[in-house]
């Protein structure tokens, strides 16, 4: 009755598509294009949109720099053209995480050439960005922190409650729960379990993870959920967002921006929650493993910089009290 396993063989669909039984799917190169970099990014079903655009935009700035070398096709890459296009840029200034970046971007392209039959050998393999010290992430101070939650400068008496009720809320979220940005804006009603305080995140690669809740988080949630949402809303507001902006349409991530630079004393970017909430956990003692699942970090390195914050923020402590440091 049982027989052996059928192979994992790819077939070819009417939408002009090769997809695998493992569910990955490759879109078709185009003999029009040398490139096939609309293609490549059709490929990208596991990244954000913010992903793909950034990998066009990366891909697009080396193959103008290939064309202007002469080449005409990835078949006429090696690891050397490789070598002195990342050479390049880091004489011209962009920054180590930009480079690592672009790198990552021309790796996947290439491994997704020899793939889909684009080109036979894969000239990237082993392709590093050049090392250096990078950039660590900005944690709040407590008075910032107190001031974007608590007291926050740029509001007032008038300003209206569903919007105070809302913005609470939303910054609540970002550093009681870490969350992304990109994450925060696609949450449904359904993701969110106030009474047994939690919530489900569906994070990058539509990985899902569950993340607990903090009582203001809960707090502000029920102000928001039970008044101030339906303010906003409007006949067109989507059922299944749960922050809107003042146009009743689903909150964004340039509407964050704006509503944190109206509550911060200073300019902050919205990551920067989400670096404080990860220090402050690591400052009180909490295990790394166990930090990277709240952040939902695929690789452990990613959430390892956040040591060197925590560690930094700790040896300033030491510095700045103990009477022999």
């Amino acid at each position: 009755m049982f027989g052996a396993a059928p192979v994992a063989l790819p077939c070819w669909s009417d939408a002009g598509w090769l997809r695998s039984r493992t569910g990955t799917v490759d879109a078709v190169p185009s003999d029009d294009d040398p490139w096939s970099l609309d293609a490549f990014c059709a490929s990208l079903t596991s990244v954000s949109e913010a992903t793909v655009r950034a990998y066009r935009s990366d891909l697009l700035s080396f193959v103008v720099w290939c064309e202007r070398a002469e080449l005409a096709g990835p078949a006429m890459v090696t690891r050397t053209t490789l070598r002195r296009y990342i050479g390049s840029l880091a004489t011209r200034s962009y920054a180590r995480r930009s480079i690592a970046r672009k790198a990552s971007a021309i790796r996947r392209y290439f491994g997704w050439s020899v793939r889909t039959g684009v080109i036979a050998n894969d000239p990237s393999v082993g392709l590093s960005a050049p090392g250096g010290t990078g950039r660590l992430p900005r944690v709040l101070r407590d008075d910032e922190l107190t001031a974007v939650l608590d007291n926050p400068p740029g509001t007032t008496a008038n300003d209206p409650p569903a919007l105070r009720s809302r913005d609470d809320a939303v910054l609540e979220l970002l550093y009681g729960s870490g969350l992304r940005v990109s994450e925060l804006c696609g949450l449904r009603p359904e993701d969110i379990d106030i009474d047994r305080r939690r919530i489900v995140v569906w994070g990058k690669g539509s990985k899902q993870r569950v993340v607990p809740l903090s009582s203001p988080t809960c707090d502000a949630l029920r102000q928001w959920l039970g008044h101030g949402r339906r303010i906003l809303a409007t006949a067109d507001s989507p059922s299944d967002a749960v922050f809107l902006n003042q146009k009743g349409r689903r909150l964004g991530p340039r509407d964050v921006r704006r509503l944190l630079d109206r509550r911060a004393p200073s300019p902050t970017h919205p990551h920067a929650l989400r670096h404080t909430f990860a220090t402050h956990l690591l400052d009180g003692g909490a295990d790394l493993r166990a930090v990277q699942e709240l952040l939902g970090h695929a690789d452990l390195s990613t959430t390892q910089h956040y040591t060197h914050v925590s560690k930094q923020r700790l040896r300033s402590v030491l510095d700045a009290t103990h009477p022999r440091a």
